[in-house]
């Protein structure tokens, strides 16, 4: 007999860059089915309860987003099991904060604080590039968007920067040698650096060379790399 999808998770389960405690209960809160997969988001509840200490429980973390307080890329999210992932803009308006998703080096979620007008863009990497109905090409992020139309130069893994409001692409960046990028995966997750060069792997994995502003070199898969 087919179960259904899963409704619970347990608190020693969870992802490890949420930073719960292991003693906090039994449970933790399941993020919504949504853009990002669950162990590349963080649940609204988790980050109003736990990281920006504006909720001491799940009732009033609850409250909160009910009453259409939070924001996630422009638009008000009821559901405080939601995921925002990596680049997602949170924005407070009763407090007049935004805050852009990112990682530390060691993996977890840092909610970095930024300027209203940071708020209103945010970068999407390209998952792939094709060809839909009736012929219109189209991008796939990885947050979840269809951008119909791309500029012809875009391809996979490049990066664009789509304008919030609008959700149209205002500019795009090119991964190749001498971009700056930031690792989302593995090992050396939460570095930033310039990528030195590429290496193709065909039936493997393309691995991408980076090098720091202090001069240490690291190496990392390509799916792994955000410019």
């Amino acid at each position: 007999m087919v179960r259904g999808p899963q409704r619970h998770l347990k608190r020693l389960n969870a992802p490890k860059s949420w930073m719960l405690q292991k003693l906090g209960g039994k449970w933790a809160p399941r993020p919504s089915t949504g853009p990002h997969k669950l162990e590349e988001c963080i649940p609204l509840i988790v980050l109003l309860r736990n990281r920006l200490k504006y909720a001491l429980t799940r009732k009033e973390a609850q409250t909160i987003v009910m009453q259409r307080l939070v924001k996630v890329d422009g638009k008000f999210r009821t559901d405080m099991n939601f995921p925002a992932g990596f680049q997602d803009v949170v924005s407070i308006e009763r407090t007049n904060e935004h805050f852009r998703i990112l990682y530390d080096t060691k993996g977890r979620f840092a909610i970095h604080r930024i300027t209203p007008e940071e708020a209103k863009y945010k970068l999407c990497r390209v998952k792939k590039v094709e060809l839909g109905a009736k012929g219109i090409p189209y991008a796939v992020t990885h947050d979840g968007r269809t951008v119909r139309y791309p500029d012809p130069d875009v391809a996979s893994s490049d990066t664009l920067q789509v304008d919030i409001e609008t959700g149209k692409v205002k500019h795009f960046i090119k991964f190749e040698a001498g971009a700056l990028a930031m690792v989302t995966g593995g090992r050396n997750i939460g570095r930033v650096g310039t990528i030195t060069k590429r290496e193709k792997h065909p039936g493997s994995y393309d691995i991408v060379h980076m090098k720091d502003s202090r001069g240490q070199t690291w190496a990392t898969r390509a799916g792994n790399v955000f410019v």
